[in-house]
């Protein structure tokens, strides 16, 4: 159910969102009197699950879910229709029209994903508001990877300021460290000194490498959430719930200390004492060679973030905040291209059940559509890259067009349009085997 719950969120994400981006291009066209031959959602390989002809337009959904197209005629695009193109131009083609007017038409779809997740941001801010983590939110502060402690974050620290200011928000540092060159942090440690901590010039690719660039979280108790079946901790007897609060005798309450306690007890019997239904016991488990028993906490349900802090935005308020949340979500997305570049960062690229996996497994419409925006600028973004078969391609050929004054050859944008689509289909197989993968794999 819960798959079909976080699918069924993407498809009319997806939907929604390519429905209006080919709308994008359609209005365009036909307000510079271009005929458009087909708007389809999804592609219609062989055939259609529906299509009506309306004047001059043909309006269908496909079976593939890859996405969908408008067919303007006149037009070198994945239809690949070279037929048509043999043929006398005529005056309601795309390729008569003034390279001014193509070039609105092909922008129209970014353009209008920009807008689409703008105008969302807008409308969640103004409807829901905005919850945020103050300093006092995290009572017992955050917890750190390995790595962030070797830069001098302690578990149980608070953030106080970013670069000399205070944060929105105690959880922008990960952004502001690896997206946006943040390297001076203040931070208030538990026994109530405060400190300034001065990262390395490299520090988000250390963090990249090491953790995947998810150093920091709100501490969480050390809860056994998921107890991993044929494990040894099921044949202990330990069950989901049961709250650890020592290790051979050495007192834990959050759980990275008790990931701390159990590194040194490779291949061992270890005594667990915890909590069940409120009464105390204890078990002996054997741990694996590294140190593991096979159980897990769930991150979430268990965040020592009492309370949150929130933010209500007038109407007025929410447009400049939704447009200031556009442009940065654009910004950061694009700066993170740049760990793609890299082994790891290879390995991370995902596809639909990336993207499925981003949707909560309740229905939740501020969840939803802070989602949808996501996307949305995603889309215009990706669809903006000089790739041919993207608009973006058919942009750098208008450009070209525009400023030498002469129509780049047919056969080379044809064959261009056939190299951008090999392309997009193997960049599909890859996102998507690396979600396989995952799956498989339990990663």
């Amino acid at each position: 159910m819960e798959f079909l719950v976080k699918a069924g969120q993407l498809i009319l994400s997806l939907s929604i969102l390519i429905v209006l981006h080919e709308f994008g291009h359609y209005l365009p066209a036909r307000w510079f009197k271009t005929r458009v031959e087909k708007f389809y959602l999804f592609f219609d390989y062989k055939f259609s699950l529906f299509k009506k002809k309306i004047k001059d337009t043909e309006w269908g959904i496909g079976w593939i879910p890859l996405g969908g197209y408008v067919k303007i005629s006149g037009m070198i695009d994945e239809s690949m229709d070279t037929e048509q193109m043999k043929e006398e131009p005529k005056d309601y083609e795309f390729r008569t029209k003034p390279a001014w007017q193509r070039l609105i038409i092909m922008i129209g779809g970014i353009t209008v994903n920009m807008i689409v997740g703008i105008l969302i941001y807008w409308l969640v801010l103004f409807s829901w508001g905005e919850d945020y983590v103050a300093v006092g939110d995290v009572p017992h502060g955050f917890e750190f990877s390995e790595k962030a402690e070797s830069f001098g974050f302690r578990d149980g620290d608070q953030i106080l300021e970013i670069e000399g200011e205070v944060p929105f928000s105690q959880l922008d540092l990960r952004g502001e460290v690896m997206l946006r060159g943040a390297r001076e942090v203040k931070v208030l440690h538990q026994d109530g000194n405060e400190e300034v901590l001065n990262l390395p010039e490299d520090a988000e690719w250390q963090f990249f490498e090491s953790d995947g660039g998810a150093f920091m979280t709100a501490r969480v108790f050390a809860v056994m959430d998921t107890v991993i079946a044929g494990n040894n901790a099921e044949a202990a007897g330990f069950q989901n719930g049961d709250s650890i609060v020592a290790v051979n005798g050495n007192d834990v309450t959050y759980w990275s200390e008790f990931s701390d306690a159990m590194k040194d007890l490779e291949d061992q019997k270890v005594q667990i004492d915890f909590y069940r239904n409120n009464v105390a016991q204890s078990m002996h488990v054997h741990t694996d060679t590294s140190g593991k028993i096979g159980v897990g906490t769930d991150t979430k349900k268990r965040l020592t973030i009492l309370t949150q802090s929130h933010k209500d935005y007038s109407f007025g308020e929410a447009f400049s905040a939704g447009i200031g949340t556009g442009v940065q979500t654009l910004s950061d997305y694009a700066t993170q291209l740049k760990f793609l570049f890299s082994k790891k960062g290879a390995s991370s690229i995902g596809g639909f059940g990336a993207f499925g996996s981003m949707f909560s497994a309740q229905w939740d419409w501020h969840s939803f559509w802070l989602n949808t925006a996501f996307i949305s600028i995603i889309l215009a973004f990706m669809n903006f890259l000089p790739i041919p078969a993207l608009d973006g391609g058919h942009i750098v050929f208008l450009l070209y067009e525009m400023v030498s004054g002469r129509k780049p050859n047919e056969k080379v944008m044809q064959y261009a349009q056939m190299v951008g689509i090999i392309l997009l289909l193997g960049l599909v197989l890859f996102a998507n085997g690396n979600d396989i993968f995952k799956w498989l794999s339990g990663s």
